[in-house]
């Protein structure tokens, strides 16, 4: 391996790592089965390396984080849990084959290559079914224990911001939902939906230039600047009593209301909007199978499941939705094929041209 020179950013949530990480660090992280998120994070931000003193991969979820981060030439070296306790943020680290060292330590490490990647992607494959059903028998037993918390409708009467008959627009920090969150904007445009971001989601809103309504959750992934946008704060309060993300809104001398909610603060944010009794709610980025679950350490998804049943009537996911669509900015082989898909269409029948060339992209329109 050649030597790997640079400034370590240390935090064992990869998730708040990114959110002052400077760009062309090495990463010193703990992150068992890195997700998809984090890897895109890490890649946007240009890091050099990452050191994990977690298991990159288990072979439990087969996921191609990893690999991402090796296509984009970021190189990935594992480190015992001990040794990232003597690594100080900032300090200077180089990595080399025998090891990583410090300015007054060192740890040997293990390179994590493709054939790891192959092999422990293998693996969780051949186990998915006994996954599955973990997954399945784990959902079902909360869902008997959470429905009566869930079903009873949240008690919103302390709440400013008007829902009745608005559409909603609830944005958390799933796989894709920068680039789906986008994919949005003519419909946010035209609608003024209700803009809620669930944690760090409300931030993806201050990058697209919107501001959001609501801000929901524990407030642990949500940048300070978003917080103080003057958006209404809903701390998601456990059915223990607790709240942790107030100690942090309160610090900023902010007010929030808290609300109790025996899910996930995703589920809370789709609760507000539906029993707010808002007309439409449009979900973005949002965290649908069991391998999402599984990448954020839950076992089973029995609040989620149950809410979805509750606001299924009035819910529209959007995940995935930018993949749909033909944007002009796709590299120009994919668009000579997209132009050619459409030609065939119109040539064969199947379709019909309405404005062929129009002003937007420069892209021919079907109905």
């Amino acid at each position: 391996m050649k030597p790997i020179v640079g400034t370590a950013a240390v935090g064992k949530s990869t998730k708040r790592l990114l959110e002052r990480m400077g760009r062309r660090s090495i990463a010193v992280i703990d992150h068992e089965d890195v997700d998809r998120l984090a890897a895109r994070g890490l890649i946007e931000a240009k890091a050099l390396a990452v050191v994990n003193a977690g298991r990159t991969m288990t072979g439990r979820i087969p996921s191609d984080a990893a690999l991402l981060l090796l296509d984009a030439g970021i190189p990935i070296v594992e480190i015992d849990p001990e040794a990232m306790e003597r690594i100080s943020d900032g300090s200077r680290l180089t990595i080399t084959s025998a090891g990583v060292h410090w300015s007054d330590g060192w740890s040997p490490c293990r390179a994590f290559t493709r054939a790891d990647w192959r092999r422990l992607h293998e693996l969780a494959v051949s186990r998915v079914n006994d996954e599955w059903a973990r997954f399945i028998d784990n959902t079902l037993t909360f869902a008997e224990r959470d429905k009566k918390l869930l079903l009873a409708p949240l008690r919103l009467d302390g709440l400013t911001t008007a829902l009745a008959g608005r559409h909603a627009v609830v944005v958390c920090r799933g796989d894709g939902y920068r680039e789906d969150l986008a994919a949005l904007r003519s419909y946010i445009a035209a609608f003024s939906p209700v803009l809620i971001g669930v944690d760090g989601g409300a931030d993806a809103l201050h990058e697209l230039g919107l501001r959001p309504d609501m801000i929901v959750g524990d407030m642990d992934s949500v940048s300070d600047r978003a917080l103080r946008s003057g958006a209404e704060l809903i701390v998601h309060g456990y059915l223990s009593g607790e709240a942790p993300g107030l100690a942090r809104v309160r610090g900023l001398g902010l007010d929030a209301a808290v609300l109790r909610c025996a899910g996930t603060s995703e589920d809370l944010a789709m609760l507000i909007a539906f029993d707010g009794r808002c007309e439409q709610i449009v979900s973005v980025g949002s965290h649908i199978h069991m391998f999402d679950f599984l990448e954020k350490g839950r076992g089973g998804m029995a609040s989620t499941w149950l809410v979805r049943m509750k606001v299924g009537s009035k819910l529209i996911d959007a995940k995935g939705i930018s993949r749909l669509q033909l944007s002009p900015r796709a590299p120009l082989a994919e668009r000579a094929n997209q132009w050619a898909a459409w030609a065939r269409s119109c040539l064969t029948g199947k379709r019909r041209w309405k404005n062929v060339f129009t002003r937007v992209g420069r892209y021919p329109r079907m109905e």
